[in-house]
């Protein structure tokens, strides 16, 4: 096990990685509907169709590269991967920053999806440096970075979007090439030479990921609720700048405070809270009070016609933020150390077929429901969120009926 003074220093670097991961997602959201509309000419319920189509871009590469990138990682070691990944975002950022075209704008979103398929290398140097029993706050930390990012970028869009569009990537890119010099010469590997294992590419495939985590039934019950969680979460992704125009009228500056503000709330609940609420109660009952929590904030969206409304139920959405780290407990705790990237990168293909899917489904129901035709309910992508969370629930139920008969993983 790493030490102590190294352990630090790696879980920072990681949670940097993240961090600037949600930065590069979250910047663009505030200065998005004007990005679209200044290269398409189209009307706000048409971008916000076409913001999903760049989405489903970025989630098709981070698809089929997050195995591929989880399975190099288990071989060569984490450090190589991450650091590369750095270099391809800072790439991403100057190039959406000079984009001409919308063909030039999903070119960029294609190396961005390629790069943040990096996040199952990111978890498994979490699982590489931690105890069995630190892995919930470990990844509750790393969830709160994240959250944060979605603070940062979102807001750092919004002020710097009133000046020029493309500002926030010319920032981002510079911070991101700063982070890979201070990865260079202060990460060091966290995968031992023992834990290593051949790459096989038959294995190192979306599919082929999921197919090996099969032969641990309460693992795939619980991603089962992983994939419909996030599917529920590509709610607030992919339409919430087109949302939020048409319910408060918003621009890009309170776009990017309000989500600015769900990341803070969400940092909180997940680097605060996480640790101490795991601790005391489990990974379990976390669980079920954030599905709970979710489902009544998605349907108070759902029927929001103000700012003020938008605001409230985002505050309460925040604390559904448990679930994710304490599935990403209970999951590592049943998966090999061998295995954990290989693992990660299943977790990353599920979140990319989510980001494939959702952002298409969403996009659909939202111009469908803003548009002059038919019923006007902006709102309606969050009624869909809610089953979700619902259908998720009843997934990580099956996972615990069955956590008594299958013993972790050694």
């Amino acid at each position: 096990m790493t030490q102590p003074k190294s352990k630090n220093h790696i879980l920072v670097f990681v949670c940097l990685v993240m961090f600037l991961d949600a930065v590069g997602f979250g910047l663009i959201l505030p200065v998005l509907p004007d990005l679209i509309g200044e290269l398409s000419g189209e009307a706000n319920s048409a971008s916000g169709e076409i913001a999903t189509w760049l989405l489903a871009t970025f989630a098709i590469m981070q698809f089929f590269f997050a195995p591929i990138l989880g399975g190099l990682s288990d071989r060569f070691g984490r450090r190589p991967i991450l650091l590369i990944a750095l270099l391809g975002f800072a790439l991403d950022y100057f190039l959406m920053a000079l984009a001409p075209t919308l063909a030039w704008l999903f070119v960029a979103r294609a190396i961005s999806g390629l790069c943040g398929a990096t996040y199952a290398a990111a978890n498994a140097c979490i699982v590489d440096i931690s105890y069995k029993e630190e892995r919930a706050k470990f990844f509750g930390l790393a969830g709160g970075a994240v959250a944060l990012g979605f603070v940062f970028g979102p807001v750092m869009g919004g002020f710097l979007g009133e000046y020029h569009t493309r500002l926030p990537f010319v920032v981002a890119g510079i911070c991101t090439l700063l982070t890979f010099l201070y990865g260079f010469y202060a990460l060091p590997e966290t995968l031992s030479r023992e834990n290593r294992r051949p790459f096989k590419l038959l294995r190192a495939n979306p599919v082929g990921n999921l197919i090996a985590i099969r032969h641990y039934p309460v693992v795939v019950a619980i991603l089962v609720a992983v994939f419909l969680i996030q599917l529920s979460n590509q709610s607030y992704a992919s339409i919430w700048s087109f949302y939020t125009i048409e319910i408060a009228g918003w621009g890009p500056l309170y776009i990017g405070l309000s989500v600015g503000f769900y990341g803070l709330m969400q940092a909180f609940v997940q680097g605060g809270l996480t640790g101490p609420v795991v601790k005391r109660y489990g990974e379990i009952k976390p669980f079920y009070f954030s599905v709970i929590i979710g489902v009544i904030s998605t349907l108070g969206l759902s029927l929001a016609t103000n700012g003020l409304q938008i605001y409230i139920w985002v505050f309460l959405a925040a604390f559904s933020a448990f679930a994710y780290p304490t599935m990403q407990s209970l999951v590592t705790a049943r998966v090999p150390e061998n295995a954990q990237g290989e693992l990660q990168g299943a977790i990353m293909s599920l979140y990319s077929l989510s980001a494939i899917f959702g952002p298409l489904i969403m996009g659909r129901v939202f111009a469908t429901y803003s548009d002059d035709v038919g019923r006007y309910m902006p709102g309606a992508p969050f009624v869909g969120a809610a089953l979700l969370i619902v259908g998720a629930m009843l997934a990580f139920t099956v996972a615990v009926s069955r956590m008594d008969k299958k013993s972790p993983a050694k």
